[in-house]
């Protein structure tokens, strides 16, 4: 029973993590139809923040679990204005072209991993676990690591966060309006590229805060984000685009199924598995779980 037990935390802890990375594409993926293959690269620039912090400015030399505290609102910033420079730059040139900024983010990703292994080295390196994130609790017979429980934590704080910008504020207001109809919300007044920013600011340093997530949970190095951005975009696609309800309910629903199919196969048969599972599903719900009911979907 503790096995059973211990599955269905492992699974909840990766839902956890998969909400995480994939969160802030499907803001961008879902309204502004942008392939974003650099999504993984804004997850290793978080990644990397508290390890900056940590080992090379030093300023939280003496207390490393200040530093890592410090690195949350960091990464967001840091991975929100490389997201932010690479759209004002680059995708906002490539209105509903979808395949070029396919390539052109692949392109900036590959540039981008290149830069980390300039600057920090080819080997992978660790981030210094604070001791209030070093312990286990036991229960019922099975370990939860502290670790995996703040991660579940910064989830839930990030997507109520998250909920109250949408539901709450005049700009979360305004990016709903356009992911559900952009033509519509333009010729109403709002400044869609002006929106298309705060969006791509908004995903990319949620990336970030994910990347802080993912540095406790293993070494970081340059291809961190390519193991997580496979991960994100099927959340995003099951999920349906741009719904925050579906991105949660797909989040946890592959990361059961991951653990379980795992737990009863072998590492790779059980990613195969989800994959060929993914496959069926969409074969019945091509829109996702939860889509948005517009004329733009009708059409």
């Amino acid at each position: 029973m503790s096995d059973y037990l211990e599955q269905v935390f492992n699974g909840l802890s990766l839902g956890w993590i998969l909400l995480l990375v994939a969160l802030g594409l499907t803001f961008t993926f879902g309204q502004m139809r942008v392939i974003n293959m650099a999504h993984g690269e804004l997850i290793m620039a978080g990644a990397y923040t508290p390890y900056v912090l940590q080992t090379e400015i030093g300023l939280f030399a003496g207390a490393k679990g200040a530093a890592f505290v410090v690195a949350l609102p960091l990464a967001f910033v840091v991975a929100g204005a490389l997201g932010l420079l690479l759209e004002r730059t680059l995708l906002s040139r490539m209105v509903n072209r979808p395949l070029d900024t396919l390539l052109v983010t692949f392109g900036v990703s590959l540039i981008l991993q290149q830069a980390a292994k300039d600057r920090f080295g080819a080997p992978n390196v660790d981030v210094v676990t604070p001791t209030w994130l070093r312990g286990n609790w036991d229960l019922l017979g099975f370990t939860m690591p502290h670790r995996r429980l703040f991660i579940m934590a910064l989830g839930l704080v990030v997507i109520v966060g998250v909920w109250a910008f949408m539901a709450k504020l005049p700009q979360g207001r305004r990016m709903r309006a356009v992911m559900q109809n952009r033509d519509l919300a333009s010729v109403s007044g709002l400044a869609t590229r002006r929106v298309d920013a705060v969006t791509f600011f908004l995903g990319s340093g949620l990336a970030g805060v994910a990347g802080v997530a993912v540095s406790l949970i293993g070494s970081i190095g340059s291809q961190i984000g390519t193991d997580y951005v496979i991960d994100a975009f099927l959340v995003v696609i099951v999920g349906g685009l741009g719904t925050l309800r579906g991105a949660v309910i797909a989040a946890f629903a592959l990361g059961m199924t991951n653990a379980f199919s795992e737990y009863f196969t072998t590492a790779s048969l059980g990613k195969a598995i989800v994959f060929i599972l993914v496959v069926a599903f969409l074969q019945f719900r091509p829109n996702g779980l939860v889509a948005f009911r517009t004329r733009g979907l009708a059409t």
